[in-house]
C-alpha cells in the first residue's frame, strides 16, 4: 500500500452534493473546514438540522479514500476530487477499517474519526446507479439503499458503507495535497465506525 497521503482537498460554501477542489483548506478546531457549508459546532446537514439543530456536529470533515475511484471506474463511473462531497481525498489509508476515535494527523492539523458517511439517494441523483458502488452487503449482494438503523427484525447481511468517514477537528491548520497522513489508534477495546 502506498505511503498514506492527502491526494486532494475540496470545500464549498453552498449546500451542494459535490465540493470544489482547491489548493488547500484550513481546518478550524471544533468547527471544521473554513468556508465550507458543513462547518460549525452544531449540525449543518439539512436533514439533521430539521430534527434537532442543537446536536453536536460530528460531520465537520468528510474524508474519502481515493481507492474507491478505482472501484467506481471498474463499474463505469469516472469520479474526481470533490465529486462525492468529500473535503479530504486520501490514499494509502484503510479509512473504513479504522475504529471510532482514531486520530489522523494530516500534516499538522489533526482530526478524530466519529463515524461513517451513510450513502443517500443524492448519490444516485449525481450519477444513476452509483449507489451500488458505495453501498453493498457483506455477503457480496448489491444494496441499493442504506439499511434502516432500527426497527427491522428480518435477518440480513450487514451493509458495507464505502462513501467515506466523518471527523471533527481536534487541531487546526492548513491541509494541502501531498501532505502525509499519520494514523493514531485509540486505546482498546476498539469500537467499529458506525453511521453518523
Amino acid at each position: 500500500m502506498p505511503q498514506p497521503r492527502v491526494v486532494a482537498v475540496s470545500r464549498d460554501d453552498q449546500h451542494r452534493f459535490s465540493k470544489v477542489p482547491v489548493d488547500s483548506i484550513t481546518l478550524v478546531t471544533g468547527h471544521g473546514v473554513e468556508g465550507d457549508a458543513h462547518a460549525g459546532a452544531f449540525v449543518k446537514h439539512r436533514s439533521r438540522v430539521k430534527r434537532d439543530p442543537h446536536q453536536p456536529n460530528l460531520r465537520q470533515v468528510h474524508l474519502l479514500h481515493s481507492e474507491l475511484f478505482n472501484e467506481a471506474r471498474d463499474h463505469g463511473y469516472e469520479l474526481g476530487p470533490g465529486d462525492l462531497g468529500e473535503n479530504v481525498l486520501t490514499e494509502g489509508v484503510d479509512l473504513l477499517g479504522l475504529p471510532t476515535g482514531t486520530m489522523l494527523d494530516l500534516g499538522g492539523p489533526v482530526v478524530r474519526l466519529t463515524g461513517l458517511r451513510n450513502p443517500c439517494v443524492q448519490i444516485n441523483r449525481f450519477r444513476p446507479g452509483l449507489i451500488r458502488v458505495v453501498l453493498a452487503k457483506a455477503d457480496g449482494t448489491p444494496a441499493t439503499r442504506p439499511a434502516p438503523s432500527t426497527g427491522s427484525t428480518r435477518p440480513s447481511a450487514p451493509v458495507i458503507r464505502k462513501a467515506g468517514v466523518m471527523a471533527v477537528v481536534v487541531s487546526g491548520g492548513e491541509v494541502a495535497p501531498g501532505g502525509s497522513i499519520t494514523v493514531t489508534l485509540p486505546a482498546e477495546p476498539h469500537t467499529p465506525l458506525a453511521p453518523v
